[in-house]
């Protein structure tokens, strides 16, 4: 049997969409599929928006394997009315090539290098810290252009994160850019490393933050995980001349235990890096933060948390069904994070 025989195919079914709310960058609806009314989504950009009565095609696998991202069917093709785009004028550059969800885009990158850099990048394990991080570092230091590069690990459409629209409404983020598979931001860029040279040297941001979208890649393997894409981003930064944050993933209140304390995702990343980054530890850290980043020759940075000015500030608060109060040290690292950040922004 030849390998393509055996792959898995996509699993997609027909559907009527039974509820559709007001046409949005990722449209919410409720669509029947074989008698059975089931959430989903709609990344218009690609495939445009959706009505009640439409035929389309979905992708059911993540919801039927029920994943913790994954409580929703996602629209292939709207049958009715998604078979007349036209795509983007002018633009070549194919974003998710040679798959049938394939687009062309005009990407950031431009001809020029210029380096070093010397603005600092702060690197994201979770889309969770985002938000935390950011507010800290505007609490530190008003009025810096933020921008923030969507990377591969977690969800790679951009329209999906509310989070990120939130930001960007306060001026906590001044640009949103999709890199690598990503897709579907204010701006488009082929990888991670252009999208960081465009915003810093071009752009002139005064930082940025790097990270996945909304949910991650997780199979409880040391390698196998969304949150090794930051070993990437932490890469890219530092050829491009930047301070770099590693931002931790600390949890008190996660019932994995390879998650507690200091996560297994951060201390994988901090052994394989391949030159010295800052690590921010806020108070009541654990030793082996420290431990994990002085035995590879990284620096760590003691920098406060606000937790409750966090709490206060109308920005997400919750990890994986966790609030600030079921799971205090998880933000306090992305605010500690965020204040580190903004010492360097100060020195560069």
């Amino acid at each position: 049997m030849p390998p393509w025989a055996a792959a898995a195919m996509l699993k997609l079914r027909r559907g009527v969409v039974v509820t559709a709310e007001a046409p949005a960058a990722w449209q919410q609806l409720a669509v029947d599929v074989d008698g059975e009314r089931r959430p989903a989504r709609a990344d218009t950009a690609l495939v445009g928006a959706c009505h009640e009565g439409d035929e389309v095609v979905v992708n059911v696998e993540a919801r039927d394997l029920q994943l913790g991202s994954g409580g929703f069917d996602v629209v292939h093709v709207n049958l009715s009315r998604g078979l007349t785009g036209e795509g983007a004028p002018g633009a070549h550059v194919m974003k998710l090539n040679y798959t049938s969800l394939q687009h062309a885009v005009e990407p950031v990158e431009g001809p020029a290098l210029r380096t070093p850099l010397a603005k600092p990048v702060g690197v994201l394990a979770l889309h969770g810290q985002l938000a935390p991080v950011a507010w800290a570092l505007a609490q530190a230091r008003p009025g810096l252009q933020v921008g923030y590069v969507q990377a591969a690990g977690g969800a790679l459409p951009g329209a999906m994160s509310d989070t990120v629209a939130q930001l960007l409404e306060r001026s906590l983020l001044c640009d949103h850019v999709t890199a690598g598979p990503a897709h579907g931001g204010a701006r488009e860029a082929i990888t991670t490393v252009g999208a960081l040279h465009d915003g810093l040297a071009e752009r002139d941001w005064d930082a940025a933050l790097v990270g996945p979208g909304p949910g991650i890649l997780g199979s409880g393997s040391a390698l196998g995980h969304g949150g090794i894409a930051a070993l990437d981003a932490a890469h890219a930064a530092l050829a491009l001349g930047c301070p770099t944050v590693l931002v931790a993933r600390m949890s008190e209140g996660d019932p994995r235990e390879r998650h507690r304390g200091l996560s297994h995702h951060t201390r994988t990343v901090i052994e394989l890096l391949l030159a010295p980054v800052t690590v921010a530890a806020p108070p009541g850290a654990p030793a082996e933060l420290r431990d994990a980043a002085a035995a590879r020759g990284h620096a760590v940075i003691d920098a406060p948390a606000d937790l409750a000015g966090y709490g206060f500030s109308g920005l997400p608060a919750r990890t994986m069904g966790r609030d600030l109060r079921e799971d205090g040290l998880f933000f306090a690292a992305a605010l500690s994070a965020g204040r580190a950040l903004a010492t360097l922004t100060c020195a560069a």
